[in-house]
């Protein structure tokens, strides 16, 4: 909708542009004047209307450029905005990775000792049963 109304000032501008120049030179071919007057009117107007045109288009492209560094400038803000965001949300993952990698090593640690405890038991149970079967062959 915003684009319609530009291109509707923009067609409007043009329009004026040229049908200024028409109408300049209309009236310069039926004013009462020498030839040589005449050719100086329509090189003055023309000169004129050149310089007009070159303002409004030098106009048009300053404003076209900063429209592009603007656009520009925002598509960079929301890229380092997801870089950022990206980043954080890596390095919570980070986080919580580590904390779970240290919680997996102290359960494993917790049963390796259970285990080790328990193959003692084994080891300590195995003797005597050794120790009690030795006493029995010698009685």
């Amino acid at each position: 909708m915003a684009n319609n109304g530009k291109e509707y000032v923009k067609g409007f501008l043009v329009g004026s542009l040229v049908g200024g120049a028409v109408g300049a030179v209309v009236a310069l071919l039926f004013a009462p004047k020498s030839g040589k007057e005449l050719r100086q009117d329509i090189a003055e107007k023309t000169s004129d209307l050149y310089q007009k045109a070159s303002n409004y288009f030098t106009d048009v492209q300053q404003k076209v450029d900063e429209q592009v560094w603007e656009t520009v400038n925002e598509g960079k803000q929301r890229a380092q905005t997801i870089i950022d965001s990206a980043k954080a949300q890596a390095q919570k993952i980070l986080e919580n990775a580590e904390k779970i990698i240290e919680e997996a090593k102290t359960k494993a640690k917790a049963v390796q000792e259970n285990v080790e405890s328990k193959i003692e038991q084994v080891k300590e149970a195995a003797k005597a049963g050794v120790e009690a079967f030795k006493s029995e062959m010698k009685q």
